[in-house]
């Protein structure tokens, strides 16, 4: 029997992260929107390709819940995207809203679901879905450090003018300016990254990478990155329905791991059918056990607004 994964959000991010499910040869996919007629289009449209792009996954567009019952995977890319000079924080208001109520309808219909949330914020509305959801903190996972973690590889190759598979990378802590990109451990075809890029470039392009979606927003003017985030959910999709056992940096609810409890925040984690199989706890010196504890405040802030919000 074949797998099914649905997709809230039809906008740019959400058809992109179906046309890469199908196309990857994934699963069937469900593409749900709220505004009539969107989502049936995308759907049609992507439908049509098949042929030419060789796979037969069903993919339907959908204004409801009814055909997304007993998804094995649901991804929430629900929520406006931020326009320029709009921080991450400045989301949080209106994305909370449309991700309680998304998280709802999924719980009922699809209650043995793993969520994968795309929507920002990225590590406060993880919590949104957790609280909202009841489910195990196994099957709610962020999409965050998978496309920083690849913004950060895509630099480095272009700097050193090398492939991108070469490339290897860790991106930890919340998405957004506090990421803390981890070059001790950054490595080219094995080779530590610091003995090929001095420290004073490398910190540019470490900075680069945590105003990668800013760069994006600032040069569309009227939209966010959409492109690389779909890949980073599907490559996140593809490790948990095909139980493949990745290794990637995802946000996921700590419980004491790295000395931070009860927080949303990017760290390696191992993907598999059941979610989250394994949280990878690497040591740290301490220059990055501060920065990561800065990245989690961060956070904290933005979960202490979302309580103030829920009361």
């Amino acid at each position: 029997m074949r797998k099914k994964i649905t997709v809230i959000g039809g906008g740019n991010v959400g058809a992109t992260t179906a046309q890469r499910l199908a196309e990857h040869g994934l699963a069937d996919v469900v593409l749900v929107d709220i505004i009539e007629g969107v989502p049936q289009g995308k759907a049609l449209d992507l439908l049509e390709a098949a042929p030419i792009e060789g796979h037969d996954f069903k993919i339907t567009g959908t204004n409801g819940y009814s055909e997304t019952e007993n998804s094995d995977l649901v991804i929430i890319t629900a929520g406006i995207a931020r326009k320029p000079g709009m921080s991450r924080d400045d989301l949080i208001k209106t994305n909370m809203k449309i991700v309680q109520d998304v998280t709802r309808e999924v719980a009922k219909s699809s209650p043995q679901a793993i969520l994968i949330v795309v929507s920002n914020p990225l590590d406060a509305m993880c919590h949104v879905a957790y609280r909202v959801s009841g489910f195990d903190r196994r099957r709610v996972i962020g999409m965050a450090g998978v496309l920083d973690s690849a913004r950060f590889r895509s630099f480095l190759a272009s700097e050193l003018d090398v492939s991108v598979e070469n490339i290897q990378a860790l991106v930890l802590g919340g998405h957004g300016d506090t990421m803390v990109p981890l070059p001790r451990i950054t490595t080219v075809a094995g080779i530590p990254i610091t003995e090929l890029i001095p420290a004073k470039r490398l910190e540019e392009i470490i900075d680069r990478t945590r105003q990668g979606g800013a760069e994006i927003v600032s040069l569309l003017k009227t939209g966010s990155a959409f492109y690389a985030p779909a890949s980073a959910a599907a490559q996140m999709a593809e490790a948990i329905i095909k139980d493949r056992k990745m290794i990637l940096p995802c946000s996921v609810l700590l419980e004491g791991e790295y000395g931070i409890n009860g927080l949303f925040i990017g760290v390696p984690v191992k993907l598999g059918v059941n979610g989250v199989e394994e949280i990878i706890e690497i040591k740290l010196t301490p220059d990055e056990d501060q920065a990561l504890k800065k990245s989690a405040a961060a956070v904290q802030g933005l979960v202490d607004f979302l309580n103030q919000e829920e009361v």
